[in-house]
């Protein structure tokens, strides 16, 4: 409760995460068991915890109530209405992927010899040292958490009303650098203080408050895609009736962001819900489905795997390996049985 009144005097509303973990509470029986938006449920005007980062307050009796009752509940921050964008380092020690993924959008030659570079803190290490800037991790001016896996949380403060978004540094859409998450708009960050199964998340010795977002950092999230494009509709849950009738149809721009939507609008769904949703099958599911799109030759690869990977990252932020696996074998399989315009397989 004290680690949560602290980020809530500060401004950064605060909701549960379930004991010893680092996703939210459950939600209520009645949402995990009906899907909705969290805008419509009733549970947040009720004052229940339903929902992960959309019920977080800064109401300070509501904090006093949740966590009287569940005091071994730990704290997580809502990062976009805190106004935080949150570099989140990993250390997990693994083979680099191929070079034109290792730096997104920045070419590495060939005769550069990448022996070494293990995780994000080298990779995050090279970017500042091409723009002539010190590593968000040696940041000592601005709040800096130590997680327990060994990676480290960069927090700093949005400076503008730009609405940063969350990415994830093993996906081939939006992605600062390989190992080096972001956590904005559309995702929570777990509070210094916050006790798990794993171990503390501690704060570095030094300052305790978010500094401003470097220029030189908002740009190259800026050039990473980190900015939502305005043009294209956020996805929407769409009747099981419909969804058959878009992948019908085929054909057009507009029509295959409609079928994307519809195909993974039970993706979507399991971000209203932190557990017992059944997000591993639904996205499976959804890559089975376009990888057979894909085999058709109705959708390209990469615009399936985009597509996949950034619906879950919204619905399951932090689970990147998990899902990207999942993604990888729905892929595979799916592109056994391609999806023609019936809809049928052939």
């Amino acid at each position: 409760m004290a680690v949560a009144r602290w980020c809530a005097r500060r401004g950064w509303p605060v909701h549960p995460l379930a004991v010893g973990r680092k996703t939210p509470a459950a939600n209520c029986g009645v949402c995990r068991a009906k899907s909705h938006a969290p805008a419509e449920c009733p549970c947040l005007w009720a004052g229940r915890w339903c929902h992960g980062f959309h019920a977080a307050t800064l109401d300070h009796s509501r904090i006093a109530e949740w966590w009287g009752a569940h005091p071994d509940f730990g704290v997580g921050i809502a990062c976009g209405p805190a106004g935080l964008v949150v570099i989140d380092i990993d250390a997990h020690g693994a083979q680099p992927p191929a070079r034109d993924r290792v730096l997104p959008g920045i070419p590495i030659a060939e005769h550069v010899d990448l022996t070494g570079l293990a995780n994000g803190f080298h990779t995050l290490a090279v970017l500042a040292a091409l723009r002539g800037e010190r590593s968000p991790a040696e940041d000592d001016t601005t709040l800096r958490v130590r997680t327990p896996s060994g990676g480290l949380h960069v927090w700093y403060r949005a400076t503008d009303n730009r609405r940063w978004r969350c990415s994830s540094g093993s996906s081939r859409g939006a992605a600062l650098a390989w190992q080096v998450d972001v956590r904005a708009h559309g995702g929570y960050i777990v509070a210094p203080g916050t006790t798990t199964r794993d171990g503390i998340y501690r704060a570095l010795e030094g300052a305790r408050e978010p500094a401003a977002l470097p220029v030189w950092l908002a740009q190259e999230l800026e050039r990473t895609g980190h900015l939502p494009a305005a043009s294209i509709p956020a996805p929407r849950p769409v009747p099981p009736r419909a969804q058959q009738a878009v992948l019908a149809a085929g054909g057009g721009r507009d029509r295959t962001q409609r079928m994307l939507a519809s195909i993974l609008a039970p993706v979507d769904a399991c971000g209203e819900v932190s557990e017992g949703a059944g997000f591993s099958d639904a996205l499976n599911r959804a890559a089975f489905t376009l990888g057979g799109l894909v085999a058709a030759g109705r959708l390209t690869e990469d615009e399936a795997e985009q597509a996949l990977t950034r619906a879950a990252e919204t619905a399951r932020p932090g689970q990147e390996r998990r899902a990207a696996q999942i993604i990888r074998s729905g892929l595979v399989a799916g592109r056994r049985r391609p999806l023609h315009g019936g809809g049928g397989v052939r």
